[in-house]
């Protein structure tokens, strides 16, 4: 009996078992800052959650050029001949302020897009969103309150608060991580190999995280009161 309580389908760790009974929800999962280990955790607490695939390979086309491919395979030349490696990227959103990115490589595609989305779930972050722009200031949540800026290998993504109506200003894939986080008006500025899909998605990610550690900063900032 002890056994088939720590098997598939039950929580293993004491947050899972708390999630569970109901005794928290997401919320209370970041303001703590207790670190999400099972995937089903947030299966269950955001179950509007939607996935999408940054579409990170290519392959050549009949007509020249490439063909977009979710998954980028690589080879590895060994003394028995070439091993290959399949790695892909997945985003995962409810379109209302969260947001998770995961990355992971398996030998098969279909194992390394069941990685990567349970790399997503783990990672998933709350994503800060407002009305930033001195031209609209209405004080609504489509798009995000401050400029933000984040980096990952030799890209810089700086994000800008943008009025209604503007849309996306950014590529196709960093749109997709955009819409799951729940944002719908935004200016892009990118700096360097922008063209590596896999680089500049998780910039884009690493800008919006950024945005709550600034509210901490901030927080933790003392007044002149205190002074």
């Amino acid at each position: 009996m002890n056994e088939s309580r720590h098997g598939k389908g039950f929580p293993r760790t004491k947050l899972g078992r708390q999630v569970s009974e109901g005794a928290v929800s997401i919320d209370d999962i970041f303001k703590s800052g207790k670190k999400i280990k099972e995937s089903e955790i947030v299966a269950r607490l955001i179950p509007n959650l939607q996935t999408d695939i940054i579409l990170v390979g290519g392959s050549p086309g009949k007509g020249g050029g490439s063909r977009r491919t979710p998954t980028r395979r690589t080879a590895r030349m060994h003394r028995s001949g070439r091993r290959y490696r399949a790695s892909a990227m997945v985003l995962v959103g409810d379109g209302e302020g969260h947001l998770g990115i995961g990355k992971a490589a398996s030998k098969e595609n279909k194992l390394a897009m069941d990685k990567a989305l349970e790399q997503a779930k783990l990672s998933i972050i709350p994503i800060k969103r407002g009305c930033g722009s001195w031209e609209c200031s209405c004080g609504g949540d489509h798009s995000i309150p401050v400029e933000t800026q984040g980096k990952s290998g030799s890209v810089r993504v700086i994000l800008i608060p943008a009025p209604k109506g503007i849309g996306l200003c950014a590529n196709d894939e960093a749109k997709k991580l955009l819409r799951l986080a729940g944002i719908r008006d935004v200016w892009t500025k990118c700096f360097g190999q922008s063209r590596s899909r896999i680089n500049y998605t998780t910039a884009v990610f690493d800008a919006l995280r950024k945005m709550n550690q600034m509210k901490e900063r901030a927080e933790e900032k003392p007044k002149d009161d205190d002074l």
